[in-house]
């Protein structure tokens, strides 16, 4: 995966165990330090490191009891207050003048979270990617009652840990091969995966990360706080860590935003460019993701939310600070919408819609009105029965904005419809039914939201976009 190798690198010591380092790029540039996370080496950074090394001096490592670095027997060695001792120690080998950016994924970003917490100053910036602090997870957990359904979701994601508690089972399972081909089938790594030869010994010693730390940190959380700059990467496809406990983080960094990615867990791997690009950003300073406020108090409801450009809809009003009503025939899918949503911004919703059925799109449209008021606008991924009901709701009151993706013959009379009504009418004209990909729909949802902000009456729109298909609500 990497076009590079790495140069031959050199052995820090830390906390009582030698760590083999790699670096890249002019030492003249800023200092980017890469932490990998479990069960990989720092070969996951391959990629994202050959994007960095042209503007960055780049800095890897292998954490303890992982590829070169020393493999220290004992579940205390694994804890995480010595994890961030070798971070540090890492960091002032490379650096000892100046702080460092610092880039976490998975247990990396666990790791890294200790130390900025604990010793902010050795850090300019700092980029969590996959990994939250054990502690405000804990602190999360212990809220749960206001979201019993995220706190579900995210148990069933985390079994594993769990599974990691047990004796012997996790290291016959690592050592065998099996969990290995389970994992990299499981989330579709290109080759089977970029896991090096030292993975079964690795992974098997790795273990020890859950049995030092889940425990104690979550039956008893340390209060960690931190005012290191921090941008949190949000995989949307992530199979292990949901958006809500990724942003349990919110109240514990006050300079913190959020970033999202279309990618899964390993997304260092299987999408190095945007995770280069985001990281780079970050440690210029910018640019920040736009500050909610623009669409502040309104509220969005955005049919076919659950896939493609719908939900790329939806989290870009989101992230302007609309409330977001996310419908979508599978209820899952809707969720997830109102999941990444609600990270971005305000609290949002998930309805199941079945937009062939008049009477329930009524009855929808009616639950919306009665349950969170009048929309403001609406972007109708499904056709344009959405956007007549919800456009007449607005007409009502005298203003509002729809946004129908439909061909110009369907979308007409609902133009005149709303002629003078106050309500604006924008429609964005598919070329095709097909699913457009993740940058397409991105850039078509930006588009969209220039024209609810303009009163823009057409939004052109990319050659593919997905539509949700008629499937029936069960009653």
């Amino acid at each position: 995966m990497s076009n590079r190798a790495w140069p031959v690198g050199m052995v820090v010591r830390g906390d009582g165990v030698d760590l083999a380092v790699h670096e890249k790029g002019e030492p003249g540039h800023p200092t980017v330090l890469l932490v990998h996370g479990y069960p990989d080496t720092h070969v996951v950074w391959d990629g994202v490191a050959d994007l960095l090394a042209d503007r960055h001096r780049v800095v890897v490592y292998d954490v303890r009891g992982a590829g070169a670095s020393t493999r220290p027997a004992g579940t205390a060695a694994y804890r995480l207050e010595r994890l961030a001792a070798d971070l540090r120690a890492v960091a002032d080998a490379v650096s000892p003048s100046a702080p460092v950016h610092l880039v976490g994924h998975d247990w990396g970003a666990i790791q890294s979270w200790e130390a900025v917490c604990t010793t902010p100053g050795r850090f300019a910036t700092f980029t969590s990617i996959s990994g939250p602090c054990l502690d405000h997870v804990a602190h999360w957990t212990r809220r749960g009652a206001r979201h019993p359904g995220a706190l579900l979701r995210q148990g069933l994601r985390s079994w594993y840990a769990g599974f990691f508690q047990t004796p012997l089972l996790p290291e016959l399972s690592w050592r065998t091969g099996a969990a290995a081909r389970l994992l990299a089938r499981a989330e579709g790594l290109p080759g089977g995966g970029h896991f090096g030869p030292t993975l079964r010994a690795d992974a098997a010693a790795g273990v020890a990360l859950y049995r030092a730390n889940m425990p104690d940190r979550l039956l008893r959380p340390r209060d960690r706080r931190t005012d290191v700059p921090v941008q949190l990467v949000v995989p949307d496809r992530d199979r292990f860590v949901t958006p809500p406990m990724a942003g349990s983080a919110g109240a514990f960094a006050p300079h913190l935003w959020t970033r999202r990615v279309p990618a899964g867990h390993w997304a260092p791997v299987t999408h190095p460019e945007p995770i280069a690009r985001l990281i780079a950003e970050h440690v210029a300073g910018g640019p920040r993701p736009r500050a909610a406020g623009e669409f502040d108090g309104r509220l969005a409801v955005v049919t076919g939310a659950g896939a493609g450009l719908g939900r790329a809809a939806a989290l870009a009003f989101a992230e302007r600070g609309a409330r977001v009503i996310a419908a979508d025939p599978d209820l899952d899918a809707a969720a997830r919408t109102a999941e990444l949503a609600t990270l971005l911004g305000p609290r949002a919703h998930a309805y199941p819609v079945d937009v062939a059925d008049a009477g329930r799109m009524e009855g929808f449209a009616a639950a919306v009105r009665a349950d969170h008021g009048t929309p403001d606008l609406v972007v109708d991924g499904a056709g344009v029965l959405g956007a007549r009901l919800f456009g007449a709701q607005m007409a009502e009151r005298g203003s509002g904005h729809v946004v129908a993706v439909a061909p110009a013959a369907v979308a007409a009379p609902l133009r005149a419809g709303l002629s003078g009504s106050g309500v604006g009418v924008t429609l964005v004209r598919p070329g095709a039914v097909d699913a457009a990909t993740p940058d397409r729909t991105e850039r078509i949802a930006e588009r969209i939201v220039a024209a609810v902000r303009t009163g823009r009456a057409t939004v052109p729109g990319p050659r593919a976009v997905r539509l949700p298909g008629r499937v029936r609500v069960p009653r």
